[in-house]
């Protein structure tokens, strides 16, 4: 079973992911409605309901945006777990692109997923000065750049809420 579910807000736009459980809670107490389901069911002694894949909410909720939140996990997702000097997938780490000792920060624009192998030999330079060149420029990543991204991962029917032509 797919265990996660679309919830889109009253106008349509995608506003989270949350489990089966929750969807289906939310559509059963009239919260929210069923836009698209999927060909599972879950059972009890005496009913049979449908899965939701996609559900919007029945009233409009106001969701402050303060972004992804910045972390290990979060920036080899964006970086599709890839070294982004060499793209190995083996022993990965994170590198500053401008190292800490220099001046750089930790944020989402200096922060990138690099083997260790990679790592090492930048040390504490630029890409530039150790001769590396990034397959992929660093982003500040959404929402719905992630649920783009790992699409595969959960349900084709929510491409076209996030605006992914099949």
């Amino acid at each position: 079973m797919k265990d996660k579910v679309l919830i889109l807000n009253q106008d349509f736009s995608a506003i989270a992911v949350c489990s089966v459980h929750k969807a289906f809670l939310l559509v059963y107490l009239d919260k929210a409605e069923m836009v698209t389901k999927s060909e599972e069911q879950l059972r009890t002694i005496t009913k049979v309901y449908p899965v939701p894949s996609v559900i919007r909410l029945q009233h409009y909720v106001h969701v402050p945006y303060y972004g992804i939140a910045l972390s290990r996990h979060n920036i080899m997702r964006r970086d599709n777990y890839t070294c982004q000097y060499c793209g190995t997938v083996k022993n990965l780490t994170l590198d500053h692109l401008l190292p800490r000792s220099r001046g750089g920060g930790s944020n989402w624009l200096n922060l990138v997923t690099a083997c260790s192998r990679c790592n090492t030999r930048k040390g504490n330079r630029t890409p530039e000065e150790a001769g590396l060149k990034l397959l992929r420029k660093p982003i500040k990543p959404s929402l719905q750049y992630f649920l783009k991204m790992h699409l595969n991962l959960y349900n084709q029917d929510w491409g076209m809420y996030l605006g992914v032509e099949k």
